[in-house]
């Protein structure tokens, strides 16, 4: 099969298209053809080598963790799919080496879902890793029907998720972007804020008793959490630790499928929206790092692999 690895760290330059093996499927396991992948930041932090205190990795290693595709196969002992369903995973393994930048991958069943049937291939690989990730926050923040949220980073790619999350969930939606984004924003359901100097002041003109829950899908926000947080809020980080020496919590997404299949039933009954900013073929996967590294695009960066099949 075609495939993008590594085998060392580095930038996108030491990405290389080429031959590899067929993934072998295991008990429990499933071969998926992917149509599509998309790339998150952590893919390429992993390749340069910043989390190699957290992380084993095997080289060669073939980066991505999102996939959207068609089932090839299945293992001994796997029951859940049948050749030919269309399928998402977020793809995290004990260790990094075979992902989801290749023509097929192979999977614990426990992390697969069925592709919702509202967004497309594209979008549908765009949507594990930060679907997944607003929502094991929100839910376990306890977010309720009613409650207002304030999400940092509302226009990323988790936090444009985690907007029409919390509003399946009855909430009422603040959401920190650059005012450009602003309108985006509005047409999810938020109340947009600008983010920089005086951006508490801000948020507490709009809720002047504070918000009951905060998500902080960028970091570098504890001040302005705590400033603007009501008495007896809850709130979390993905990216800053300290929250938890201010009563937060700091959170890691979890590959689950079944928190996947819930989010997949979420997305087709609310018709969810999934940004997706550019879509590069597999050969120009180290353009498509380069692209996210930049941080300036609003949506999912995709890598499609085969959609004419």
């Amino acid at each position: 099969m075609k495939a993008i690895t590594y085998s060392s760290y580095g930038n996108p330059d030491v990405l290389e298209y080429g031959d590899q093996p067929l993934p072998k499927v295991g008990p429990g396991m499933v071969l998926v053809k992917v149509k599509a992948a998309s790339v998150n930041p952590v893919d390429w932090k992993i390749m340069s080598g910043g989390l190699d205190g957290a992380m084993d990795l095997q080289f060669p290693a073939i980066p991505g963790w999102d996939v959207a595709g068609v089932v090839e196969s299945v293992g001994i002992d796997a029951r859940q799919f049948k050749a030919g369903e269309e399928v998402i995973a977020y793809g995290r393994k004990d260790y990094v080496q075979g992902g989801s930048f290749a023509e097929y991958i192979a999977l614990p069943e426990r992390v697969l879902a069925r592709k919702p049937e509202t967004l497309n291939w594209n979008e549908s690989a765009g949507l594990p890793l930060a679907g997944l990730t607003a929502f094991q926050v929100l839910n376990r923040l306890g977010l309720k029907s009613g409650e207002t949220v304030l999400i940092h980073g509302g226009s990323g790619g988790v936090g444009t998720l985690g907007i029409q999350i919390a509003k399946a969930m009855g909430a009422n939606v603040i959401a920190t972007a650059s005012e450009k984004n602003h309108g985006f924003l509005r047409d999810l359901g938020a109340e947009p804020v600008a983010y920089g100097d005086g951006l508490a002041d801000r948020i507490r003109a709009l809720r002047p008793n504070g918000v009951d829950v905060v998500a902080d899908f960028v970091g570098g926000n504890l001040e302005t959490t705590l400033a603007v947080l009501a008495d007896g809020g809850r709130h979390a980080s993905i990216a800053d630790s300290e929250v938890e020496n201010h009563g937060g919590a700091w959170m890691w997404v979890s590959p689950v499928g079944t928190d996947l299949r819930e989010l997949a039933k979420l997305v087709d009954s609310h018709k969810f929206r999934v940004e997706v900013a550019e879509v590069f073929p597999l050969e120009k996967a180290a353009d498509a790092f380069r692209s996210n590294m930049e941080g300036h695009t609003r949506g999912k960066i995709i890598v499609a692999v085969d959609q004419d099949s």
